[in-house]
């Protein structure tokens, strides 16, 4: 059995709300009923905790989601040093595996009805010298949903980025709108902008929360429309993970 219900979680920079927006869409597919589970294939800023390296993004992902999958099936590259992902890599002598990664990938959606699978920082961010992240997006081929962090500058980069999505034969299913500077002028009238260029609806606009968490982030989204996305009450599946599970 394969997931139905997948989707790509970019943004156009980094630190600008992929992970409570990836966390917020698994709060919301696991209250329809489903077997939701995240995914964050490479995460780089990790430290060692009682003998485990640990990452606040994976960590918030994991706690989200209602389907426990083992760490080296949901991120199967965790680096220790915050940089991009390519440099992390160099410094700790690994080798990005892409062919890993998607075989992961249809291992976690044999398990799951629903997967959300988060970028790591933009949209084109290196891996090697050959593969960046756009290129683990396409070949994954899952429909993409694009954070955007309202700030000044936000507009240019949305609209560049939508532009690399669909340069990759991607489908834009939706956008998200986070608050990232709550002092940004105009935050509305950018807003509308978007709304009029960007091909794809907007889910909702996530303000400045006192407290970040996927529950109260999914609040303020509307995914009823996305491609695939469960009705409400659908019936959670009958199957079990294998870790020999293969089939897409």
């Amino acid at each position: 059995m394969t997931a139905r219900t997948a989707y790509f979680v970019t943004g156009t920079d980094t630190e600008i709300g992929k992970t409570l927006t990836t966390s917020a869409l698994l709060h919301a597919l696991a209250q329809t009923g489903v077997r939701a589970a995240g995914m964050k294939p490479l995460a780089a800023g990790a430290e060692l905790r009682d003998g485990v390296l640990r990452n606040e993004d994976v960590d918030a992902i994991a706690g989200a989601a209602n389907l426990a999958l083992p760490l080296p099936l949901t991120t199967p590259y965790l680096l220790r040093e915050p940089a991009a992902p390519h440099i992390a890599a160099a410094l700790e002598g690994v080798s990005f595996d892409i062919g890993h990664i998607l075989d992961c990938y249809r291992q976690v959606a044999a398990a799951a009805d629903a997967v959300v699978v988060e970028g790591v920082g933009g949209f084109c961010v290196p891996l090697t010298e050959e593969f960046d992240t756009a290129d683990l997006a396409q070949k994954l081929a899952l429909p993409v949903i694009l954070v955007v962090g309202l700030r000044l500058g936000c507009i240019s980069h949305a609209l560049l980025t939508a532009e690399a999505i669909a340069a990759r034969g991607l489908r834009l299913a939706g956008w998200v709108a986070n608050v990232v500077d709550p002092q940004m002028r105009f935050q509305s009238e950018n807003i509308d902008t978007l709304r009029a260029r960007l091909p794809a609806p907007l889910l909702g606009v996530i303000p400045r929360l006192p407290a970040a968490s996927a529950a109260a982030a999914a609040s303020h989204l509307d995914c009823s429309g996305l491609p695939n996305w469960p009705a409400a009450g659908a019936a959670k599946p009958t199957h079990t993970f294998s870790p020999e599970a293969k089939e897409v």
